[in-house]
């Protein structure tokens, strides 16, 4: 069908907010977005988009337009899964995801999945914000933490967890702590990113939660630079396994408090509400929960 570039680029323009914008994540010229929508708007006799020089809004008309395109797109979506199955995965998949996550695990189970897979493009964001799904066009985001009520499709697909580690060479200067309260006289690194920097959960072995005061004279808002601090020996870090699991494999790192437990938290995949899921996108969300799976941080 001839129209179906047209609707997907109207589809892209509300999504974006604006030409350029959808431009972009379509691969074209903001022209050629432009007469895309015009196209519509001639064929079907009415206003979608109401444009200025700043700013870009969907009409009524155009809401309701947009309704109607997104269940066509759909039902096309979830036509061709059918071919996906049988021709092998092909299209692009638009991904968010935590930069620690995305670095050590996403970026190789995906790069697994594009090689069985060549017709498959998967675009991978990495950032530690929370993205509009919606808004800003990605297929699917993997957010690590409790989520939020929303509209959004949220599936559960693995658990991340948290250590506590040093070098040895840090332990054989200052003791190794045999309970939380004695991280109160070590020096610890710090985490920017967390909401209270100087306090540190763990829980007792029968799963009662212990807050624990720690202080350190070295602040830093980036796990990767958390674990170099910790390999140069500069304190104690509590930083999520994925993160030095290998350092810990090796003995760069040693883990610390090992028999005191620490919260954990879930990592989802998080999608927009649409009625069909794409056979690619379900293929990559099923490619995460089994290379999680694979490892002992999963």
């Amino acid at each position: 069908m001839s129209e179906i570039p047209e609707l997907e680029t109207f589809v892209a323009v509300a999504g974006a907010g604006s030409f350029a914008e959808a431009a972009r994540r379509l691969g074209v010229s903001p022209a050629m977005v432009g007469r895309r929508v015009q196209s519509l708007e001639d064929r079907y006799g009415v206003r979608l988009v109401e444009r200025t020089t700043r700013t870009l809004r969907l009409t009524p008309r155009g809401q309701e337009f947009l309704e109607q395109a997104t269940q066509v797109l759909d039902g096309l979506e979830a036509l061709s899964g059918i071919g996906d199955a049988k021709g092998g995965l092909k299209g692009r998949v638009r991904i968010s995801g935590p930069t620690t996550l995305g670095t050590k695990k996403l970026t190789t189970i995906l790069a697994g999945l594009i090689e069985t897979s060549p017709q498959l493009t998967v675009e991978l964001s990495l950032n530690d914000r929370r993205v509009d799904l919606i808004a800003e066009g990605y297929d699917l985001a993997i957010r690590v933490g409790n989520l939020k009520p929303s509209g959004l499709i949220a599936r559960r697909i693995g658990t991340y967890r948290f250590v506590c580690c040093a070098s040895p060479a840090f332990l054989v200067r200052h003791g190794s702590p045999d309970k939380p309260g004695d991280l109160a006289t070590l020096p610890c690194i710090l985490n920017l990113n967390l909401t209270t920097r100087d306090q540190w959960r763990f829980l007792t072995p029968a799963g009662a939660p212990v807050l624990v005061d720690v202080k350190g004279a070295l602040e830093l808002d980036y796990d990767e630079a958390q674990r170099v601090a910790a390999l140069a020996g500069a304190g104690i870090v509590y930083v999520p396994l994925h993160l030095v699991e290998e350092d810990l494999a090796r003995g760069t790192l040693v883990e610390v408090l090992e028999e005191w437990g620490k919260p954990e938290l879930p990592i989802h995949a998080v999608l927009p509400s649409r009625r069909f899921i794409p056979q690619r996108v379900s293929a990559v969300i099923n490619a995460i929960i089994e290379g999680l799976r694979e490892t002992p941080a999963s």
